[in-house]
Formats: structure tokens, sequence, C-alpha cells
């Protein structure tokens, strides 16, 4: 058993200050931020967490807490890779708003309004339509995982061999009636992006996100590819800290399979910020609650949660999965974008997430 006392003191290990540019000096809140994140490691037994802040379309800040790997002493620092678990519905939402912008070049057309039925192979015609819009905004009443349903252990090539272990269930009601999240739903957006775009999904991904974003950490998290700093994954087991079960994530690529560092995270969302990904109208777009069929508004955009702190507007999500908790934070007219990854399992990330936000903002009011 890992004792309490042993994890404390890994997470009082701060790797990395970054200021706004080279040779600036740490931003006013690194203390105070440092401090809020060595504190909640510490209190929810995290053996390592990576953090980073962006404000004002730099990384000011980012560090890493504990350890990456408990097993072999390896520090956690801002260049840890995590799995993104949902963090990576975001960019796949992105990457299909990109196909679906008419005019933009070099990109392949995607109709968010058409039926998927006959362009994805193995998805069979529905009683009703089921579009990539719908899916993106979890209306098109794909499943999520069952109750204790085993995670894939089998490797796939592309997202059009994945979608097998959902297709042949039945929609949970008419598209657009009702809101079930589901990371199937980003599954089954994912092999239509590949279908359009003529490569596999990860492909995609590098090309079209990961490179304009200068994200070079950002893609497909697989178990078989050497990937620099990548971190292990742990959980709780009553008091005892065990490695997290074996998970391929080849099969959910699109919903829940990319990873990447904390400060590439920030970056990603900076590049949507300076309209480097989508345009404009696609992010509104995005950013815009999302209705049912009788005009109830829900809480999630296209790819992104939405609501408020402290009286302004903020876009979010959350990622849980074997190995990892993740949260990403965006409020858009403050241009502050807080990364929080972690790997330990079933940790609420939010309470910090929110402290340091709290820290930048209260900076900013005193500049």
């Amino acid at each position: 058993m890992v004792a309490k006392s042993l994890l404390a003191s890994h997470c009082a290990v701060l790797v990395l200050v970054l200021g706004g540019a080279r040779g600036q000096e740490p931003p006013a809140f690194a203390p105070a931020a440092a401090e809020a994140a060595a504190a909640f490691c510490a209190q929810e037994r995290i053996p390592g967490l990576s953090c980073a802040i962006g404000w004002s379309g730099a990384v000011v800040f980012a560090r890493g807490f504990g350890r990456a790997d408990v097993e072999n002493d390896v520090p956690a620092g801002p260049a840890t890779v995590y799995r993104l678990a949902s963090l990576s519905k975001p960019i796949t939402a992105t990457l299909a708003m990109q196909f679906a912008e008419p005019g933009r070049a070099g990109a392949p057309r995607l109709d968010l309004d058409a039926d998927l039925a006959g362009l994805v192979p193995g998805w069979p015609k529905q009683p009703w339509p089921v579009t990539t819009r719908l899916l993106l905004a979890h209306l098109g009443g794909v499943r999520h995982y069952r109750p204790a349903e085993a995670e894939s252990t089998f490797r796939f090539a592309k997202q059009t061999e994945a979608i097998d272990r959902f297709a042949a269930d039945p929609l949970l009601h008419e598209p657009g009636t009702a809101f079930h999240y589901s990371t199937y739903g980003y599954n089954l957006v994912a092999a239509a992006l590949e279908q359009v775009g003529g490569k596999p999904f990860a492909a995609l991904v590098r090309e079209r996100v990961a490179l304009p974003a200068g994200a070079a950490t950002l893609q497909d998290d697989d178990l078989r590819r050497l990937i620099p700093g990548r971190a292990q994954g742990y959980v709780f087991v009553g008091n005892e800290l065990q490695n997290s079960v074996l998970m391929d994530a080849s099969y959910k690529v699109g919903g829940g399979g990319l990873c990447a560092s904390a400060p590439d995270v920030v970056r990603f969302a900076h590049a949507l910020l300076a309209g480097k990904l989508v345009r404009p109208e696609s992010l509104q777009a995005m950013w815009t609650p999302q209705r049912l069929r009788d005009g109830t508004p829900t809480d999630y955009g296209l790819g992104f949660r939405l609501g408020e702190f402290q009286g302004r507007k903020v876009v979010f999500h959350t990622g849980a999965q074997p190995r990892v908790s993740t949260m990403l934070f965006v409020m858009p007219d403050a241009g502050l974008v807080v990364v929080v990854l972690c790997n330990l399992e079933k940790v609420r990330l939010q309470p910090l997430v929110h402290r340091l936000a709290e820290l930048v903002l209260a900076g900013a009011g005193k500049g």
C-alpha cells in the first residue's frame, strides 16, 4: 500500500514555471497557483499531476507535481503526456466543423445534417436520420457505455472498424428528442471523418489540428508506439493504489482516445480562440447551447460543455477513463485557459481548476 505521506511528498515536487515569454518573470499568481495545486494533489492522494494556464495567447504557467510513473520514480512535469479521455471530444468536434466549412482550402466537405447511414461502412440505416450535428451535441440517440461493459484490449487500425461495438444496438430515442451523453456517438463521428477525409482519424488530427495549433504531443494514445513522457495510470482499490486496467483506446479515438501534454491542450484552445482551426461562425456554433426538438436548451454545444464562472461565459470539458482524470476550462472573453491532467482515476478536478482561474483573474484585476 502506498502511504499517504509518500504521495504527499511526491506532490511537493515542482518541476517548471513558464513565463509569458522567454526571459520574462513568472506571473505574480504563480506561487499561489503552485501552492493550490500541490495542496490539492496531496489532499486527493494523486500520484502525478500536470497543469498549464494560458493567458492572452501564451502559456504563462506550467508545472508538474508528483510522479508520472510511481514504480520507476519518474517525476511528472509540464511535458508529461496523459490520456485526454473525453477532452478528445472537443478536438473531434473541431475537425468536424473544419470539414463542414464551405470553401476551406484542402478540406473535404462534410454535411453536418446529412444521415450517416450510407456514408459510414457498418453503420446501418436507422428508423430516423442520425447526423453529425446531432452526435456532436449528444442528441443522436447512440448509446454510451453499458454498466460493467469491459474496456477493449483489441487494436483497431481505423475508427470505421471499431463501430461494431455498438452499431447493432437500437437507438435510445428518436434523434433530437433527448440528451444522452455518448462516447460511442463521437466514435461514429470519427468514422465519418475518416470516410470523408480519406485517412485514419489519428492522421487527420495530427495534420489538421495538432500541427496548426503547435501542439506537438497531441496524438492518438497508441499503446504500442513509443510516446516520450507518457504517464502511467493508477486507481485506488479501497485504500491501496494499484495500476489501472489495460485499455487499448483505439476503439474510441474520436470519443476518448487522444493524448497530449497540458501545455499542448492549452495551445489547442488558443488556436481555437485565434481562428487558426475553425472560422468564427463555426466556433460560435460550437459554443452555443443546442436544443431539443421541442426547444428545450441543453448545457452542451458541439463538443463543449457550457456554463458560467464569476458571471462570465465558460466552455469546458472533463474526462475520466482508466489511468486519468482530466479537465479543460476556457473563458473566451478573458482569453483564459486552464488545463489540469492527472494520472489517478475518479478525481473531480473542478475545484482546482476554478481556484487556478480565480487566482489568474484576481491578479488581472489588480493589474
